[in-house]
């Protein structure tokens, strides 16, 4: 089974969206993982989780997500 690349600009939406809806929780692993990935990446695209990927695939949240949309 081959998986579809997902593009940057919905890797990215789906990145923001994720980060929204954790910033709501008190405390979850998603929440964690994004704080770190923020905090190392320092907004900067092209050091975030998903762009460390083949097809901007580096992150599992965004996977999950992009995934589900496209079933």
């Amino acid at each position: 089974m081959s998986v579809k690349p997902i593009p940057k600009s919905e890797a990215l939406k789906i990145c923001e969206q994720l980060r929204a809806d954790n910033s709501r929780k008190l405390f979850s692993i998603s929440k964690m993982q994004c704080g770190g990935c923020m905090k190392f990446s320092k907004g900067d695209m092209s050091k975030m989780c998903f762009a460390n990927g083949e097809g901007n695939r580096g992150c599992n949240l965004v996977n999950a997500v992009y995934d589900k949309k496209k079933k």
